[in-house]
């Protein structure tokens, strides 16, 4: 499996995560072709929570953003937030997430390290990441 993304679009996520003592979230829209999520519109949605461990996105604004999205006719390919503290791999808490959003979920660090994971029969499995 690949997650493509802008190079653009991953650094506005690395650069934002940098600047934040709290998780950054959003959504990742595009086209999914068979193993490919081809991203291509980052959305942040406000991390509800402000917490640097943990995070729960604005309800309306997901509402919103994935409206807005399927006009333009893209479907949520990934979710992506960060972890300021600790190493870019998921957490319990996001298990239990990603068992709800069988999407990519692309994780970056405040250190510009990040990688995209996708949960397939109860395992995490790790996507390559393609920014192009």
């Amino acid at each position: 499996m690949q997650l493509m993304i802008r190079q653009e679009a991953l650094k506005s996520i690395i650069q934002v995560a940098e600047k934040n003592d709290l998780e950054v979230c959003g959504f990742l829209f595009g086209r999914r072709e068979e193993e490919t999520f081809k991203v291509e519109e980052v959305r942040f949605i406000t991390n509800r929570l402000n917490s640097p461990t943990e995070f729960e996105m604005d309800p309306l604004e997901m509402v919103e953003a994935i409206d807005e999205a399927e006009e333009k006719g893209l479907e949520v390919v990934g979710i992506f937030h960060s972890h300021p503290k600790c190493p870019p791999r998921p957490s319990g808490k996001d298990l239990r997430g990603m068992e709800l959003w069988p999407v990519a979920w692309l994780i970056v660090d405040g250190k510009g390290n990040y990688g995209a994971y996708v949960l397939k029969d109860g395992r995490v499995e790790e996507v390559s990441v393609k920014a192009v």
